[in-house]
């Protein structure tokens, strides 16, 4: 009878997995809740080396396009905070898909200190607490530009800003009417 039930339940799903432990592990690091993202993550991040390998190899004939070329790709890339510096091409091929996971909401949200963890910081943009300027948002996979992560809050209505504005002793007396 066991068998019979045990036939018809896919107890590990293999697909899923993918069968790749490092993938996993980054999964689990940062939170990423559906696979499909970290596959987009690797493939951009693939398609950004590649890039930066390609204007690398360009000739000396066409130095003044490859000055261009790179200095817009290292503007863009570090307007979206995936690199550091823009110094060179060499920080470009080091691109990862890791760097796309730390632009990630939530972890975001633990570098600002407004969670202490990644796991809280899933459930406070789950469940509608934080904002990016004037749209609240409720999907952790949101990646972060540099220019918008100053424009990181809490929602007006949020319980959370109001345990933060208690503490701090800074809660308006006419939020308290509210």
């Amino acid at each position: 009878h066991e068998q019979k039930l045990l036939r018809r339940l896919d107890l590990v799903n293999w697909e899923a997995s993918g069968g790749n432990l490092a993938e996993v592990r980054a999964l689990r690091r940062y939170r990423v809740g559906r696979r499909e993202d970290y596959v987009q993550y690797k493939a951009l991040a693939r398609a950004g080396r590649a890039l930066a390998r390609r204007l690398r190899d360009l000739g000396p004939a066409s130095a003044a396009f490859r000055a261009r070329c790179a200095a817009a790709l290292l503007e863009k890339l570090h307007g979206l905070g995936l690199v550091n510096s823009r110094q060179s091409l060499a920080v470009c091929e080091s691109l990862s898909a890791a760097a796309f996971c730390r632009r990630r909401l939530p972890c975001l949200l633990v570098k600002l200190r407004m969670a202490q963890n990644l796991r809280h910081a899933v459930t406070f943009v789950e469940q509608g607490h934080v904002r990016v300027g004037p749209e609240v948002v409720t999907d952790p996979a949101l990646l972060v530009p540099r220019a918008v992560e100053d424009f990181i809050t809490w929602v007006d209505a949020s319980r959370l800003r109001q345990k933060v504005l208690d503490y701090n002793q800074e809660r308006d007396d006419f939020d308290l009417a509210a």
